[in-house]
């Protein structure tokens, strides 16, 4: 009788792991001592001087790395994101990760952190995934700072007339929490304030995250906020966070925020961790400063972006790479077996079992995703997650398919085997990138109409037939182009799960259109977000949450994380 092998959960591979301190991992990245802030042993910000000092130094090649449409899990692409960071550090190359930080919502929801997973992910672990440096609950802070000062100044006379029907400003708190979407508050009479309807959203859904996502510097982050527009007045004119008078104090709560975190893998290979927006609602991408500074001090910077092609990519390669100057030099498009046969029509409790027709039917997905990432101009190699439970026909299905439509395509075995089980992956991206150089440009340009650039998203990312705008979407494109604020990129609300705006249509779905339902203007961080579906900006808790299983043991040592 055989025995089943015991899997180790990603959390006791983290605490039997053994961390360098973090001034060790500064000092391969030529970091001076005091560009190093440190939190501990093993974290540590890093000054904003550092680009000062290098700015005349070359930058490093950008990898971006992205996934087809994901099961409610997940496909690994953080862990893939990792692993091959430290695949390329065992091939002597100068490696360091850019990511995002993980939010509580999923940590303590259902698809769990971002900090990879197996013998491929960022330490100290535990830390990332819970309160970290402090950066989210900064930005908590900020965030309902301002919902104050607008209900003081309210209260207080309100000498800038806000219509409180017409306040657009939430407040937030980093957990589902879906019974604070839609509150009352200012009740129980005069001294408490004036009563009006508000609501919450997911801190990782705040502007102000987008915003500290987005900023080039400490000043670009104070201009930026000072943009925001928090309602309308009387007049139905926008109100701003700049005639509130408000921006020197949010400014100041993210100073230190604004500083990237420095931490490092299993492996010891540098990682920077900072900045989480979502992808489903926001640009889904890690803070450009984090980003700028890893190409800087690395010659190959790995980054990720959330959720698949269809969201974290197209923002940041029309968004964030636009906004920044970021020239990617080739992008990553992780697939897993499991989220194949989903798309081909396998229902999730299946997905552990072999079915080869499935996967066929699914890989259509995978292609439309491969054509999305080709009509930026930018090279690829596909990344084939390989899970403990896909069987030997099924992975040699896919691998042929990739090799009959000559897709560059590597198996990946980063969770198993770390930066051993990237090198595949990483001698393609070199091979690939040394031979095709990259002809990145966005897909619309921001001077169209704001139509015309939702179209251009839909039609090529989505593969949908056409736009259809309700009436309140028509009133708000009038009203963009009357205040100057229709020159901007278009950020897609929108179900991770579908390339259409219908999560339940999996594969690659076709004779389908987007419906925009209404649009929210983002003018601080640049960018118009268009909803669509049935989207929400404070997620719900699933009816077992990951939180249950979690607590300490009698050391004080975390258990149940993942």
């Amino acid at each position: 009788m055989t025995t089943k092998k015991q899997v180790k959960s990603d959390l006791q591979i983290a605490q039997e792991a053994t961390m360098k301190p973090i001034k060790d991992i500064a000092q391969t990245l030529n970091i001076l001592e005091s560009e190093l802030e440190p939190y501990g042993h093993y974290k540590a910000k890093l000054s904003l001087n550092i680009m000062d000092r290098l700015q005349n130094e070359k930058d490093g090649k950008v990898i971006l790395v992205t996934a087809i449409n994901p099961t409610p899990a997940g496909e690994g692409k953080s862990t893939v994101t990792v692993g091959l960071a430290q695949a390329l550090h065992k091939l002597g190359k100068k490696a360091i990760i850019a990511m995002r930080e993980p939010s509580l919502g999923p940590v303590m929801g259902i698809k769990g952190g971002a900090a990879g997973g197996g013998y491929a992910q960022v330490l100290p672990m535990e830390d990332i995934n819970l309160h970290f440096t402090g950066d989210l609950h900064a930005i908590t802070t900020a965030n309902n700072a301002l919902a104050a000062i607008i209900d003081n100044h309210i209260h207080q006379g309100n000498e800038l007339r806000i219509d409180t029907r017409k306040i657009t400003w939430k407040r937030v708190v980093d957990l589902n929490d879906r019974s604070l979407r839609q509150v009352v508050i200012g009740l129980g009479g005069p001294v408490q304030g004036v009563p009006r309807e508000d609501g919450f959203d997911i801190t990782v859904a705040s502007e102000i995250m987008a915003i500290f996502c987005l900023a080039t510097d400490l000043q670009d982050l104070k201009r930026r906020l000072a943009r925001i527009v928090v309602g309308y007045n009387s007049e139905n004119e926008p109100v701003t966070v700049e005639d509130l008078g408000a921006e020197g104090a949010l400014t100041l709560l993210l100073k230190d925020a604004v500083k990237p975190n420095l931490v490092q893998t299993i492996e010891h290979t540098p990682a920077i961790i900072h900045g989480g927006p979502f992808a489903n609602i926001a640009h889904g991408c890690n803070s450009v400063i984090a980003t700028k500074m890893a190409a800087k001090l690395g010659d190959y910077v790995v980054t990720e972006a959330g959720f698949g092609a269809d969201l974290g990519a197209e923002k940041f390669l029309n968004i964030k790479a636009r906004i920044a100057d970021i020239k990617p030099e080739t992008v990553v498009i992780v697939v897993t077996i499991r989220a194949l046969k989903m798309h081909g029509g396998v229902d999730k409790a299946q997905l552990s079992e072999e079915n080869t027709e499935a996967l066929n039917r699914g890989i259509q997905n995978l292609e439309k995703h491969i054509e999305t990432i080709q009509s930026f101009g930018v090279p690829y190699v596909v990344a084939v997650n390989r899970f403990i439970t896909d069987s030997e026909d099924e992975v040699q299905t896919l691998m042929n398919w990739c090799e009959d439509k000559q897709i560059p395509a590597a198996l990946t075995e980063v969770w198993e085997k770390g930066g051993d089980g990237g090198i595949e992956l990483a001698t393609q991206i070199l091979d690939v990138m040394d031979k095709v150089e990259s002809q990145f440009a966005p897909i619309y340009e921001v001077s169209a109409p704001v139509q015309e650039k939702v179209a251009a998203i839909a039609k090529v990312v989505y593969g949908a037939e056409g736009v259809d705008f309700t009436s309140k979407a028509l009133k708000q494109i009038e009203e963009f182009e009357r205040n100057g604020w229709d020159n901007l990129p278009i950020c897609m609300a929108k179900t991770q799960y579908s390339l259409s705006d219908d999560q339940t249509k999996l594969g690659r779905p076709t004779n389908f259109r987007i419906t925009i339902r209404e649009f929210r203007p983002s003018i601080g961080a640049g960018f118009l977000v268009a909803l669509t579906g049935s989207i929400m900006t404070m997620p719900g808790l699933p009816k077992q949450p990951a939180a249950l299983k979690m607590g300490i043991d009698e050391a004080g040592n975390a258990v149940g994380i993942f």
